[in-house]
């Protein structure tokens, strides 16, 4: 699985734990910034490219990181094809996945903790959609909204 992972520098820090964490369970990762730790940078310069990265399907699936996960999922979501949530509990990160086929987990750099994230990072990527007709109609509803 090919993972796209970006933070600016509220999440920066919790991004460098979390690359070497993602190579460590087998993935590819493809990092697209912050590179350095720059407190005047601004998250849609990384989460943007993420996501369009998500959108046309250059990656699997996301992580997105700023201080505290809301800039990001907010940026991410304006791009067709990304769904996007901050995520704080385990339960959400695998019923995410299962039922609104999220493909972009944003957390919080300076509220997670880096155990807590890579919990929340194992159920994200380990969930499948179950393709459900009520789930799929949901989200057709979203897509028409995108057009």
């Amino acid at each position: 699985m090919k993972i796209g992972i970006a933070a600016d520098h509220g999440g920066y820090v919790l991004k460098e734990i979390i690359h070497p964490f993602l190579l460590s369970q087998g993935l590819e990762v493809v990092d697209f910034g912050a590179n350095e730790l720059d407190n005047s940078d601004d998250y849609p310069d990384f989460v943007l490219p993420l996501a369009k990265a998500v959108a046309d399907k250059e990656v699997d699936r996301a992580i997105a990181i700023c201080g505290s996960g809301v800039g990001a999922s907010v940026a991410a979501n304006k791009i067709a094809g990304v769904r996007a949530a901050l995520i704080n509990d385990h339960f959400s990160a695998h019923q995410g996945v299962e039922d609104d086929n999220l493909n972009m987990l944003c957390l919080g750099g300076r509220v997670t903790g880096y155990m807590a994230a890579q919990e929340l990072i194992i159920a994200f990527l380990n969930a499948r959609f179950t393709g459900e007709e009520r789930h799929l109609r949901r989200l057709q509803k979203v897509h028409l909204l995108e057009k």
